[in-house]
């Protein structure tokens, strides 16, 4: 069965290693205890978290109605411990949903998963990685290709979420897949696009609706410079 693990959610902290201008980051994040409710917060770069209790300090590039929630799966956070030889709590992605047995990264942009009885959400895009994830982690200096480009290259993201129907959710509610798109741009191709197949670009075009608009932006100034 598909589970939703648990509910993550972090307060903002200073911490040296982020760029955002007020100097703190919410990625530390970790399980809630309780229902906790999820609702789109309001515009990008206006809007934070869609997720009660939970911080986001960058609205430049997280939080909004496109990067409302982040999921990311257990069984990848599983493949990270072995590789990094070190224990990956949920949350330790600075995800706001761990998940067991569900497909995040061949989602597809525009899928919709709902998530117990009432919540619904839709795959927007992916994570690109930043400084701040990277300082989080504290990998920079064990990998001469740095976390960033070590995260990239892996391929496996997680999803960005919009909400489409508000309501609480907990740990131990299912997740299921409602409706997919007539598609085949998933989370993990439109990461590659987006980074080490820019190339790409204008093949994840087809999924403009659905997708979050830092990343179709990057799409359609692609198109415009180098064409299609």
């Amino acid at each position: 069965m598909t589970t939703l693990l648990s509910v993550n959610a972090g307060r903002a902290k200073p911490v040296a290693y982020t760029d955002s201008a007020s100097g703190t980051t919410g990625i530390d994040k970790h399980p809630v205890d309780g229902p906790v409710r999820i609702e789109s917060p309001g515009p990008n770069g206006v809007g934070a978290s869609g997720v009660a209790g939970d911080d986001v300090c960058d609205l430049r590039y997280h939080g909004g109605t496109d990067r409302a929630v982040y999921a990311f799966a257990r069984e990848d956070l599983d493949r990270w411990e072995r590789e990094l030889g070190r224990e990956l709590p949920n949350g330790s992605f600075g995800e706001n949903l761990t998940t067991d047995g569900l497909d995040v990264n061949g989602a597809l942009i525009g899928e919709r998963w709902r998530i117990g009885g009432s919540v619904v959400v839709e795959v927007t895009g992916g994570r690109i990685p930043c400084r701040t994830f990277q300082g989080h982690l504290e990998e920079q200096g064990l990998d001469p290709r740095g976390w960033v480009k070590r995260f990239t290259q892996a391929g496996a993201p997680g999803a960005l979420l919009r909400v489409i129907e508000p309501g609480e959710v907990r740990a131990g509610d299912p997740v299921t897949v409602v409706h997919r798109p007539d598609h085949g741009v998933t989370v993990a191709f439109l990461h590659r696009a987006a980074t080490t197949e820019r190339e790409r670009l204008a093949e994840t075009l087809v999924a403009a609706e659905w997708m979050e608009s830092g990343l179709l932006a990057l799409a359609r100034a692609h198109v415009e410079k180098y064409g299609s």
